[in-house]
């Protein structure tokens, strides 16, 4: 069977009558300063909302000759809709829907004069997330099975976000921390990230795993630094310290640092440069995303190569939305899920649904600090193509 159509869509929520629990007190993420690598300017220091792009995500459909369907998603909105739509679509048109590897090739090689990376490979993730998606319903088989079966019937979740004990209270048994200060902080912030640290182990006890993202604000000197003064605290891993084309310095990190895991990966695209990560050891735990770093067929690449090596992959959010839980439910090397958390504390997970975001209607909500994907076919979105109109309308 051929693909017939290939084109961006919005996903149009119909509004739900739903019980609005008060919160208790406002979320961290109205507040909190959390470093960053425009840190160092200080007109945008304190929130990345000061400096990154409102463009919103955009949905890429995927229709086959019989009319089935499949749905795939990215972020930067009109940037990746430009590519997928005017480039993307007219060369897949007429390809057979079962071409996941030719597909991906595919775009990988059309898009060499402008560049493969960033944008380009949130493009292809969309369109990629749609053929597998697509495959599944044609099939009427969950994604997780076209990729061999379940590995794992539910997965452990950690909460990311600086509300610990809420995320407590929900059952979480793993918490990552949003690092508040970086380099341009100096002593002063190296003393208050350890103080937000020493607290959080304080509350959360022995029996609690902590994390630390860093979102690539720091330098290796200060990563060094800090993880010094972190050691006491028995982190499980520390994120993202670094800027990720900075392979050099996640190197020089690793000779230094020997007593806490390394993981990083969500901003790095495609699976080279996962490559010279791997092949210079200088990370414990690979964190692609699903969704920018060239879909499933990437992913399960990273995975293999990273299996192989030892090494452990937690996709970045992939417990959110159903695509990164049938990959990581599907895969050897993936036991964990990341599962974002900015709701007001005391407002039951539940009510988050049927929000802004398309994958908030399909979203496992975890119990216990545990998760499951939904049963297909294909990646189980319950997303009616009612709710679907063109992108550029």
């Amino acid at each position: 069977m051929k693909i017939k159509e290939i084109k961006t869509v919005k996903v149009n929520i119909p509004s739900r009558d739903i019980t609005r629990t008060p919160p208790r007190r406002p979320a961290w993420t109205e507040n909190a300063e959390v470093a960053n690598p425009m840190s160092k300017y200080p007109q945008y220091k304190r929130h990345r909302s000061s400096w990154t792009p409102n463009w919103g995500p955009v949905f890429v459909k995927v229709t086959a000759e019989d009319g089935t369907w499949g749905l795939g998603q990215t972020s930067f909105g009109r940037p990746a809709a430009v590519i997928i739509d005017d480039h993307f679509a007219p060369m897949l048109t007429g390809e057979s829907c079962f071409a996941v590897e030719k597909i991906w090739d595919m775009m990988f090689r059309m898009s060499k004069p402008y560049g493969s990376l960033g944008l380009t490979s949130c493009a292809m993730s969309a369109v990629d997330l749609a053929v597998w998606d697509l495959i599944g319903k044609i099939k009427n088989q969950p994604v997780y099975e076209l990729l061999g079966g379940p590995v794992r019937d539910k997965l452990f979740a950690y909460a990311t976000g600086n509300d610990t004990d809420w995320q407590l209270e929900l059952g979480f048994k793993g918490v990552k921390l949003a690092c508040p200060y970086g380099p341009a902080d100096g002593l002063w912030g190296l003393k208050e990230n350890e103080k937000l640290v020493a607290k959080t182990r304080e509350l959360v006890g022995d029996d609690v795993e902590i994390m630390l993202d860093c979102y690539m604000a720091f330098d290796v000197d200060y990563t060094i630094r800090l993880a010094q003064r972190l050691r006491p605290y028995r982190l499980k891993w520390i994120e993202e310290f670094l800027i990720p084309e900075d392979i050099d310095g996640h190197v020089k990190v690793r000779e230094a640092v020997n007593w806490v895991s390394l993981a990083s990966g969500e901003h790095l695209y495609t699976r080279w440069p996962f490559k010279q990560v791997i092949e210079k050891r200088c990370l414990d735990i690979l964190q692609p995303d699903i969704f920018w770093v060239g879909g499933i067929t990437e992913c399960v690449k990273i995975c293999h190569m990273a299996d192989a090596a030892g090494l452990t992959v937690i996709f970045h959010g992939g417990g959110l939305h159903q695509y990164g839980l049938h990959l990581s439910a599907a895969m050897p090397n993936t036991p964990w899920v990341e599962y974002f958390i900015g709701s007001p504390p005391g407002v039951p997970l539940e009510e988050m649904k049927w929000g802004a975001s398309a994958w908030e209607v399909c979203a496992s909500i975890p119990k216990e600090s545990y998760i499951a994907p939904n049963a297909g076919p294909g990646f189980g979105l319950g997303i009616s193509e009612e709710w679907l109109t063109p992108f550029w309308d």
